[in-house]
């Protein structure tokens, strides 16, 4: 799966909504948008996965509707929202709202979940890695069939980023459903797992050039960076965390990206 010519090279930036208050994550979000990052990602958790266990925290749809509303430019959305945290019709009419609130910004990225603090907490079954990726791969049609319906319908046809690592289940439901495939992979698991991502391709009858490859930079150097774009990765997504947004690294990847492209 090489570098398609007519995509360029994207950098996203997580802000984890964690041990911050809310006006720092807000005034990041400006300096963000104002450096040139493409888009913008939070996660869909209600408690930190690192440090302070019960340190600060925020709800990750709330804080999308205050970006599509701050931002002009930017796209945005979850890295990535938890399919289990609600009913699959009721995450199609936010989707959708979401994007008639930013004209067209919104990136729709899901996975099956898996913090088991956030399902025990808040009550929700947390079941098996299995049953969680089944549970995705039924709510996805069922998005895309109530986008169908809505009135008014979304501005576009909002893209699908699914996030995860798996090579038993995920890249099925990948072939069938994505725009975006997000991992965490080396260059020797990313080639493994495109592999892989190209037979279900073939199953389902699905062109997977057609889904752009995702992929974080943590812990990477441009050395990396390249053997990844070599490979078909088109998305390259960096990590901030509070309680102090630092972000030199994200001005280095910036204009890495504007090199590669040229």
């Amino acid at each position: 799966m090489p570098k398609q010519p007519n995509r360029a090279v994207r950098i996203g930036v997580q802000i984890a909504p964690q041990h911050a208050p809310y006006a720092t994550i807000r005034e990041t979000v400006a300096q963000l948008e104002d450096l040139g990052v493409d888009i913008l990602f939070n996660w869909d958790h209600f408690f930190p996965l690192s440090g302070e266990r019960d340190g600060l925290h925020f709800e990750s749809w709330t804080m999308l509707g205050a970006w599509a509303e701050q931002t002009s430019r930017v796209e945005f959305g979850a890295l990535v929202n938890c399919n289990s945290y609600r009913n699959a019709n009721l995450q199609a009419d936010m989707a959708r709202t979401l994007d008639h609130i930013s004209g067209g910004r919104f990136i729709f990225g899901t996975g099956a979940g898996w913090f088991e603090r956030d399902y025990d907490e808040y009550g929700y079954e947390f079941g098996t890695p299995g049953s969680r990726i089944a549970a995705l791969g039924e709510a996805l049609p069922v998005i895309t069939e109530r986008w169908a319906k809505l009135n008014p319908p979304p501005t576009r046809r909002i893209p699908v980023m699914i996030g995860g690592g798996g090579v038993k289940k995920t890249p099925r439901i990948v072939a069938q459903h994505a725009d975006i495939w997000h991992s965490f992979s080396s260059p020797t698991v990313l080639a493994e797992k495109l592999e892989i991502l190209r037979g279900h391709g073939e199953a389902v009858g699905r062109d997977v050039s057609e889904i752009e490859i995702s992929t974080e930079l943590r812990g990477r150097d441009e050395a990396a960076a390249d053997e990844l774009l070599d490979l078909g990765t088109t998305l390259f997504t960096l990590g901030l965390s509070g309680p102090h947004h630092d972000i030199g690294a994200v001005r280095r990847w910036l204009d890495w990206r504007d090199s590669v492209n040229g």
